[in-house]
C-alpha cells in the first residue's frame, strides 16, 4: 500500500494527530532536514527518508581500530581514534572490511537537534542479515554512555562502529549500513494500549493469514520460531558458511546462495541445535503487521528465553506486513546467534519480542513496494544481495 492510500484511514490520522510525544514520521524528518537540524556535506537523498527513520551513509574514510570504545564526557570520538587507530582506509573507492576486525567510520550526516528531540540507531535489515554488527557512537558521551543512543538536543558528528562477523564485505562512501529513529519525549510502552491495538488492527496472523491470539506480556508482542517450514519446501533456515567469498554491498540479486549459505532442513523432531560458532537465518512462525500509527523494535537479546541473540536489525517500519486485503502480515526474519554454549530450539518456541511506539503522525510514506522496500512479502529470506531464483 502506498502513500496515496492514506486518506482511507481518517480515524488513524485523528488518533495520531492527538499525540505530542512519539516517533517522528517521514514528513517530520524532512522538516528537520529543511530546517538544518540534519545536515550532510552531500545532499540528503529522498530515498534515505524511510517511514519512521533516516538511512545513514558512511563517509569517505574509515579507521581500523584495536578495540571498540565509547566517547567520554571529556573526550570526542576523534580523540579516541588518535589513540586506538591502527590504520586509515580510503572509502572513496570500493574497500574491503575484513571479517573479525573492528572499524570506525564517520558518517556523512550530522545533527543539530532541537531540545527534546532524541535518537536511536539500528543496523538496517540487510546489514543484520549479513551478520555485520554496527553501532552508532556520538561525541562526548554523557553520564549514561550508550551505543546507538543520541541524547536530546545533540549537536555534532555521528560515527558508526562496523564489525563484519561472518563475511568480509566491500563498502564505499555512501554505503548505508544503519538507520536513525528520532523521537520527541519518551512515551513509555503500554501493554493495555498494545492489546487495544491488536484488537482493532490485528498485529499477528497465522501462515494462512487468519488472525491468531497474540502473546502480549512485558508490554511487548512475543514471537516464536518456525522450524516446520511449509508444504512447498523442507528448508526451515540457513547457516552461514565459513571462509566464504567477499560480499560487495553494492551488488543486488547477484550472489549464488549456495556459496555462502548451507540450507537447514526440517527434522522429524522439528528442532535445531544452535552452535555458538555459527550464524543462522530463521523465520518467525507468526506473520507480523505494523499499523501506520506505530513503529516497532525487536529486542535483540532477552535472557528469559535462552542464551541467544535473535535480531541485529531491530526496526520494523509502519506499514510492514500491513494493508487492506492484499497483505495480512509478513514473517519476521530472525538473525540468530547462540551465546557461549549450544542451545536447543524447538518449533513454536517463543524467542523474542517486539516493543511498539506510537508515531507523532501518519507517515507520508509507508513500508512496501511503493517506496522500494525489499522485504514486504518475505518468508524465510536472505539479504537482497543473493539471487532469488
Amino acid at each position: 500500500m502506498g502513500a496515496s492510500n492514506l486518506d482511507l484511514f481518517p480515524e488513524l490520522q485523528r488518533q495520531a494527530a492527538a499525540y505530542t510525544t512519539g516517533i517522528l514520521p517521514s514528513q517530520s524528518i524532512q522538516e528537520l532536514i529543511a530546517a538544518g537540524h540534519i545536515t550532510a556535506a552531500q545532499p540528503i537523498l529522498p530515498d534515505q527518508i524511510q517511514p519512521s527513520s533516516l538511512d545513514l551513509r558512511i563517509g569517505p574514510v574509515a579507521y581500523r581500530v584495536r578495540a571498540s570504545f565509547l566517547s567520554t564526557p571529556n573526550s570526542s570520538v576523534a580523540t579516541k581514534l588518535k589513540e586506538y587507530t591502527l590504520y586509515e582506509l580510503d572509502l572513496t573507492r570500493p574497500t574491503v572490511l575484513e571479517q573479525g576486525c573492528i572499524y570506525i567510520a564517520p558518517l556523512m550526516e550530522e545533527l543539530w537537534l532541537p531540545p527534546g528531540i532524541s535518537g536511536q540507531a539500528n543496523p538496517k535489515s540487510t546489514t543484520g542479515r549479513l551478520d555485520v554488527f554496527t553501532r552508532l557512537i556520538t561525541d562526548f558521551g554523557g553520564e549514561y554512555r550508550e551505543f546507538e543512543r543520541v541524547v536530546p538536543g545533540y549537536k555534532g558528528q555521528l560515527y558508526t562502529e562496523i564489525g563484519p562477523r561472518t563475511f568480509s564485505i566491500v563498502v564505499s562512501q555512501g554505503t548505508r549500513l544503519s538507520q536513525l529513529r528520532l523521537r520527541r519525549g519518551n512515551p513509555p510502552p503500554s501493554g493495555a494500549e498494545l492489546e487495544r491495538l491488536h484488537e482493532s488492527e490485528t498485529l499477528v496472523f497465522n501462515e494462512d493469514e487468519s488472525p491468531v491470539d497474540a502473546i502480549i506480556r512485558k508490554k511487548s508482542l512475543w514471537l516464536s520460531v518456525d522450524l516446520m517450514g511449509d508444504e512447498n519446501s523442507d528448508i526451515i533456515g540457513y547457516k552461514a558458511r565459513r571462509n566464504a567469498p567477499l560480499i560487495d554491498l553494492s551488488r543486488i540479486n547477484y550472489y549464488e546462495t549456495a556459496e555462502f549459505w548451507e540450507p537447514i532442513r526440517r527434522t522429524a523432531a522439528h528442532n535445531l541445535v544452535l552452535d555458538p560458532h555459527d550464524f543462522y537465518i530463521l523465520a518467525s512462525k507468526e506473520k507480523v503487521s505494523i499499523p501506520q500509527t506505530v513503529a516497532a523494535e525487536m529486542v535483540p537479546y532477552d535472557p528469559s528465553v535462552g542464551e541467544l541473540r535473535i535480531h541485529y536489525a531491530g526496526f520494523f517500519d509502519p506499514g510492514f506486513g500491513y494493508g487492506n486485503d492484499d497483505i495480512k502480515g509478513t514473517k519476521a526474519v530472525l538473525e540468530v546467534r547462540s551465546h557461549e554454549v549450544p542451545f536447543l530450539l524447538e518449533d513454536g518456541q517463543v524467542v523474542g519480542r517486539l516493543i511498539f511506539e506510537r508515531l507523532l503522525g501518519i507517515p507520508d510514506k509507508v513500508y512496501g513496494q511503493g517506496i522500494g522496500s525489499s522485504y514486504q512479502r518475505q518468508g524465510l529470506a536472505l539479504s537482497k544481495h543473493f539471487r532469488r531464483d
